[in-house]
């Protein structure tokens, strides 16, 4: 599945050294950006939200609403940062999603699959205040190490996505200080919260931890609370019955 990510970003970093090859790359983005991390190390379980029109496990999830109709709904639902997603062929997303979003002050992370030095540089024209870095996209601890360096001397942050111990050892060994767990198996594309349960037992205090994928009840919710992460993120849960925000109220609903 990653390979096939990997494949379709191909022409997007063609476009990229052409760019820099010219010397045109935008230019990184002056001023603060918010802090990702600070926003999520807010008492109680943090929400990050996604806008996400589709996906490879679910298809078209919602087409129709905009990224400001669901940026506006999560800020006033009580999102902590949003996600958007900005990969073109497998999620419809668009990078220009991010720059349309920044009215609602939240943190804002990039999501897509980002493995090139040029891509760390363009994400740096946006207003992103974090970017997406999945470990196994990386054959060793040494360009992730690089991208994860670059990323923190731009300004920005990044959420290095692990799926397993392995991948743990990895994001850690490359300096890592924001763990995003993955409960999805990448082969069956089925997610499993047992995964964020089993890895959260190595979990320290110094980093943030993140729960991704399969969290769509407010039972899924409290137990995620329970094991001690600071943020989830969710993203289907919210977008698929067209009314994001009142989905958000719902998830994050006290027990009756």
């Amino acid at each position: 599945m990653l390979e096939r990510f990997r494949k379709a970003k191909a022409d997007e970093i063609a476009a990229l050294e052409s760019l820099a090859a010219q010397g045109a790359m935008p230019a990184p983005l002056r001023g603060m950006r918010p802090s990702f991390s600070n926003a999520l190390r807010q008492p109680g379980l943090s929400a990050i939200c996604e806008y996400k029109r589709a996906s490879p496990s679910k298809g078209e999830i919602n087409l129709a609403l905009t990224p400001e109709d669901v940026a506006g709904q999560y800020r006033d639902g009580g999102a902590a940062a949003l996600s958007i997603l900005t990969e073109e062929v497998y999620f419809k997303g668009e990078l220009s999603f991010l720059d349309r979003v920044t009215f609602t002050g939240l943190p804002l992370l990039r999501k897509d699959f980002l493995f090139h030095p040029l891509q760390v540089e363009r994400t740096a024209a946006t207003p992103a205040s974090a970017l997406l870095l999945i470990v196994r996209m990386f054959d060793s601890v040494t360009p992730l190490r690089a991208l994860l360096d670059r990323t923190h001397a731009l300004g920005m942050e990044a959420v290095v996505e692990v799926f397993d111990e392995r991948d743990l050892d990895m994001a850690r060994e490359a300096g890592s200080r924001i763990i995003q767990v993955n409960n999805r198996n990448l082969d069956t594309l089925q997610t499993d919260l047992a995964i964020c349960e089993r890895l959260v037992h190595d979990r320290s205090n110094a980093e943030v931890w993140i729960a991704a994928s399969g969290i769509s009840t407010p039972e899924h919710v409290r137990h995620v609370a329970s094991l001690g992460y600071d943020a989830m993120l969710v993203g289907t849960a919210l977008m698929q019955d067209g009314a994001p925000g009142r989905a958000l109220q719902a998830l994050l609903a006290p027990p009756a």
